[in-house]
């Protein structure tokens, strides 16, 4: 192609699409051609300039979520090939720093990601290291695929929790991450699986991807484990609230800087309460993902409620205000949440 489109961000409060030209890759890179682009609250952050300076590059292409097909490989690239259906990991890893040898490549101490400080795939094309590709069987939906970035968030979080067979597991929220969340979980056969939501048009949602119950109101029992991915202060305190003694709890919701949780000291040390925090992934939690997408073990597609051509992205940042604004547990849900679900938003930039 002479002349691709990219989606750009030139700075905060302006957007638009932009022709500009073909990539071609270096040494040790991948041009690939995204086919579907999510777009998250943090995109909308990302327009409206609310995202901390030290991550994020002006102008910008967004696109941190995505699938696609690798159209050019550059000279030393070695397993991947022209054709290959494709995701990649956003956070851009050094592999040499301490945290990247111990195997954290989510705390590299150089930041780099798609999306914010380098160019993401909400284009005709998305320039990559080979480093961080991960190639799907052909078998795979580019659909189910496009929502691997935030399911490697999920089963990092996961693994953190150390999930038994048998367990009472709770997820806090009943947004996308949660979602997914619980999606994952079910392949640990736990005795019950209960997402604690608020927004009662999401149990259907939450049926379909695996869980057993959908609670608005504090469920009566207490759980093994509890998964907190709301991203809201009231859903960390509910959290605590929800695991029973001797149990575990995760949070892996981002509420924003300086939002501050009330901790109950005595609760959760006469509980003997685990609790631990997972930041995005790593590059072990990505293969995982890939290779549960390969095997045909999660479906995420179910999630995906909105899709829209890459030209009517006007559109589709609208509906995904829309549909971002009760902001989780505690937030104020706006008139006719209650009546449809809350999905993913979905950009279709090529034909798969």
């Amino acid at each position: 192609m002479a002349d691709r489109r990219a989606l750009v961000i030139t700075s905060p409060g302006v957007i638009g699409l932009q022709d500009a030209d073909e990539l071609v890759p270096g040494p040790g890179e991948v041009v690939a051609r995204p086919v579907h682009t999510g777009i998250c609250g943090t995109d909308l952050e990302l327009v409206a300039g609310v995202v901390d300076p030290a991550y994020t590059r002006y102008p910008l292409v967004p696109g941190h979520e995505w699938s696609g097909i690798i159209e050019a490989v550059g000279p030393g690239v070695t397993g991947l090939e022209p054709g290959q259906p494709v995701i990649a990991e956003g956070i851009i890893p050094d592999r040499v720093c301490a945290q990247c040898v111990q195997g954290h490549t989510n705390l590299c101490l150089v930041y780099d990601e798609l999306g914010f400080t380098r160019a993401g795939a909400a284009a005709d094309q998305v320039l990559l290291p080979a480093q961080v590709v991960h190639v799907l069987s052909p078998r795979v939906s580019l659909l189910d695929a496009a929502l691997a970035e935030p399911a490697a968030v999920a089963w990092r979080a996961i693994g953190r929790g150390q999930p038994r067979p048998g367990e009472r597991i709770a997820v806090v929220g009943d947004g996308t991450l949660a979602l997914i969340t619980t999606h994952l979980l079910r392949l640990f056969s736990a005795e019950e699986l209960i997402v604690c939501g608020q927004r009662p048009a999401q149990a259907g949602l939450a049926a379909e991807l695996g869980a057993t119950g959908f609670d608005l109101a504090p469920p009566a029992t207490s759980f093994d484990l509890v998964i907190e991915a709301a991203g809201t202060a009231d859903a960390v305190e509910r959290a605590f609230g929800l695991a029973r003694r001797g149990g575990r709890v995760v949070l892996v919701g981002l509420a924003g800087n300086n939002v501050k949780a009330s901790l109950p000291i005595d609760d959760v040390v006469n509980n003997d309460l685990r609790i631990s925090a997972s930041f995005a992934y790593t590059s072990a939690a990505w293969a995982e993902v890939t290779a549960l997408l390969s095997a045909g073990q999660i479906r995420l597609s179910p999630l995906i409620t909105h899709r829209f051509p890459l030209e009517a992205y006007e559109e589709a940042y609208q509906v995904l205000r829309s549909t971002s604004s009760s902001g989780g547990l505690g937030g104020v849900v706006p008139p006719g949440a209650s009546r449809a679900p809350r999905g993913k938003v979905i950009l279709d930039v090529s034909e798969p």
